[in-house]
């Protein structure tokens, strides 16, 4: 019996599983401006977990959205940063995670890929499957996540729907089925076919889109006479594409069929049958693979992971907030955990669930639920934390980085804040840390996926440290990690040199793919290898 397990608790593995069932743990997953954030703050308006929708302008005098807290990201418009919301819709309770809408920021993303049970992959109507969107997917893919398509934007123009699921099967490889068609072209929404009652689902604009969209259910006969030839058009094109697609959930939880939905999230707009066909269709939690190639059953002792720390969450109190996914066993707040990394005790009595910037105490979670631990300063991404028998699960690869940056600060007086602030934003993720013997620790060297990244470290480096920096660019764009016996060679090389990452993994440096190759050339087969996760989730 485990050392949080009481005698009313004979019947906790029952419960466990009973409890895991009712969770949907999902991402939303898209290309920048497809209106991610957008349609995670209109699933909370659905599931009646906000009152009002915010937009990312600010438009019409609504407010930033729930799931940006971060300023940067309230005055760009864009997310830069994973977040959690988190409510119940019935009986089911929704774990939702934004992730970052910027290619500058997969790392993050793909993090939280590494924590849910489904994705949700939304297109533009008017661009289709685009570049970062066609990226995520693979990652998805190989981490056999299942994926529900929302196509967005429904009312403004776009191309023709059928061209649309064309191109999903054609670069994808997946089946679609289609959940609802729509009426009316892309730029003149008026509803949905549905394919559950055969009828039409007619949408009518609120003001400024930001409570629901009004809804009447239409008979073939209702939807004809209002709707004319849109409706007798949707209504062939739906039928035909019944005949051709078979509706088969373990296809779809094999990852080699996608469910496909029409709407505008902006305008709250095909939103509910997203949210429903979630409730409905996405998988429940299952059991969660470990390092060692088998799984932790989901009526084992707890066990979790952390896939995300972030501080700056609170202004007011400067903590720092790790994100665990449940995956096994139930959360206690206050039991007493192991940390895998260490072996030490982790003591878990400060612990919240997150809708957005807003935190409430958390007395227990099931699996599929992301806790969020407060100022668990000894943890990192990755990491493993168990009650029971030991358990550790793979750890969160890590992307090549493709900028390279000097960072030094800009007031001598500042060290010590500039020694902590860089410290913590490496824990976080936010950037990777290197270090060389010919800069010393007092300039390290901050590598990142993508140029945007620097901005958000001198962003919190002056207003969350007090810590002003200068960043120096360097002329590298190619990583590689390489054999301890080749580190002199690449390091008196021209257009190479070789760094250390804090997690003490060796990085290799080129200049170019061209000096890459001239160096490689002459060393010895092997010597200079991917770096971890490169060859499966670089972008």
């Amino acid at each position: 019996m485990s050392s949080t397990t009481t005698l009313h608790d004979i019947d906790l593995p029952a419960r466990v599983k009973q409890e895991a069932a009712r969770r949907r743990t999902f991402a939303i997953i898209s290309h920048p401006d497809a209106g991610k954030s957008t349609l995670t703050e209109a699933l909370a308006l659905h599931a009646a977990a906000i009152v009002r929708a915010g937009a990312v302008h600010g438009k019409h005098g609504r407010q930033g959205v729930t799931s940006d807290w971060l300023e940067m990201e309230r005055a760009r418009g864009i997310s830069i940063t994973s977040s959690a919301l988190q409510f119940t819709v019935g009986d089911v309770h929704i774990n939702m995670l934004d992730t970052p809408g910027h290619a500058d920021f997969s790392e993050d993303t793909y993090r939280v890929l590494a924590a849910v049970d489904c994705a949700v992959m939304l297109l533009d109507a008017a661009k289709g499957l685009e570049p970062q969107t066609l990226k995520l997917f693979e990652v998805c893919r190989a981490r056999r996540i299942p994926v529900i398509t929302f196509v967005n934007k429904w009312d403004r123009p776009g191309l023709e729907p059928l061209a649309l699921l064309d191109e999903i099967h054609a670069r994808l490889g997946l089946e679609t089925v289609p959940v609802t068609w729509p009426v009316g072209v892309a730029g003149d929404f008026r509803g949905v076919v549905d394919r559950r009652t055969g009828g039409m689902v007619e949408y009518e604009r609120t003001p400024g889109g930001v409570t629901l969209a009004r809804e009447q259910d239409l008979s073939p006969e209702e939807a004809v006479a209002r709707h004319g030839e849109d409706w007798v058009r949707a209504r062939e094109e739906h039928e035909l594409l019944a005949l051709t697609a078979e509706e088969d959930r373990d296809a779809f939880l094999r990852g080699e069929s996608t469910p496909v939905l029409f709407g505008a999230a902006v305008l709250n707009m095909g939103v509910g049958a997203l949210l429903d066909l979630l409730v409905d269709t996405a998988p429940a939690p299952a059991p969660w693979p470990l390092i060692d190639g088998g799984a932790r059953e989901l009526d084992a002792p707890f066990s979790g992971f952390v896939f995300k720390v972030q501080a700056g969450m609170d202004t007011a109190h400067r903590d720092r907030l790790a994100f665990v996914r449940v995956c096994s066993g139930r959360f206690e707040r206050g039991m007493p955990l192991v940390h895998a990394a260490t072996g030490r005790p982790f003591v878990s009595k400060y612990a919240q669930s997150v809708f957005g910037r807003e935190r409430h105490t958390v007395d227990e979670a099931y699996p599929g639920d992301i806790v969020g631990l407060v100022n668990a300063a000894a943890l990192r991404v990755g990491d493993t934390l168990y009650d029971g028998p030991p358990v550790t699960f793979p750890p969160v690869p890590r992307f090549s980085p493709e900028h390279f940056r000097v960072a030094r600060v800009a007031d001598a007086g500042r060290s010590k804040q500039f020694r902590r602030g860089i410290t913590q934003l490496d824990e976080e993720g936010v950037v990777q840390v290197c270090h060389s013997d010919a800069r010393g620790s007092a300039s390290p060297v901050l590598a990142a996926v993508g140029p945007m990244q620097f901005e958000v470290v001198s962003h919190r480096m002056a207003s969350e440290f007090n810590a002003p920096i200068r960043l120096e660019a360097l002329p590298y764009e190619i990583a590689r990690r390489p054999v301890p016996e080749v580190v002199g060679d690449v390091t008196r090389a021209i257009g190479a040199e070789v760094l250390e990452r804090t997690d003490g993994t060796l990085m290799a440096v080129f200049r170019d793919k061209w000096r890459l190759a001239t160096i490689e050339r002459d060393l010895p087969p092997g010597s200079l290898r991917p770096l971890f996760g490169e060859e499966h989730v670089a972008p």
